[in-house]
């Protein structure tokens, strides 16, 4: 029995799934209720972004808008941070906080911040696991082919480390997001507080990712038998 027919599956993803669905409507709710919140500077995300770049020698990086909601990221590939349209237009505390957080990573870029470095290494590696590894993995077991169940956990076990990687990285951007805010100016004392509570709900998520793929882990190497028995 495998995924949703398997009370292995369940027992393990359970809770990780309830953590998922927490932390993605925290991260929406905080979001929102920041959104309505607008910074005494008046500037855009985009503006913010801008700034910040300029003033610390990344002119060359582009800052343009993408769709989606909370869609934002930073682009080491084409040096572009790509702001969601509520985060380029708006000025929110919300806006500007996660504005702030994406030029954290340009900064780690530029620096060559080694969690990033070894995240962007592991890209390819990881994408390929994050799709096939499961199907390797079921082949196998079905098949009794425990060498092709092993190629599919240590390839699933790559993106358990790119997700493992993602919080320092993730969690060094929104410290360098916050320290820089003040620095500059663009957000107050009490501006800086909201900032601080939408950049933790979004950092929620990443735990939730990590913890998701160490649970699934778990799950592939109790059901080929490597961890805790085979039923």
């Amino acid at each position: 029995m495998y995924f949703g027919i398997d009370p292995l599956y369940w027992m393990i993803m359970a809770p990780v799934l309830i953590l998922s669905l927490l932390a993605s409507y925290r991260v929406k709710s905080t979001f929102k209720k920041y959104s309505r919140s607008f910074v005494r500077s008046g500037v855009t995300g985009a503006q913010a972004a801008r700034r910040i770049l300029d003033r610390h020698g990344l002119s060359s990086v582009n800052v343009v808008e993408t769709g989606g909601f909370l869609s934002d990221h930073y682009d080491p590939a084409r040096k572009v941070v790509r702001l969601s349209p509520e985060v380029y237009r708006g000025s929110s505390v919300a806006a500007i906080g996660v504005a702030a957080h994406e030029t954290g990573h340009a900064l780690q870029h530029k620096e060559a911040y080694s969690p990033l470095m070894l995240r962007n290494m592991m890209v390819p590696v990881a994408s390929v696991g994050s799709n096939f590894a499961w199907i390797i993995i079921i082949a196998g077991l079905l098949l009794s082919f425990t060498g092709l169940v092993k190629i599919g956990i240590a390839l699933f076990s790559v993106v358990v480390l790119f997700q493992i990687i993602t919080l320092p990285v993730e969690f060094n951007a929104s410290s360098r997001a916050k320290q820089i805010l003040a620095a500059e100016g663009l957000v107050s004392s009490a501006e800086l507080s909201g900032v601080n509570s939408v950049l933790s709900a979004a950092a929620m998520t990443y735990v939730a990712a990590t913890a998701s793929a160490i649970a699934t882990l778990l799950y592939f190497l109790m059901r080929a038998g490597f961890l805790g028995g085979d039923d």
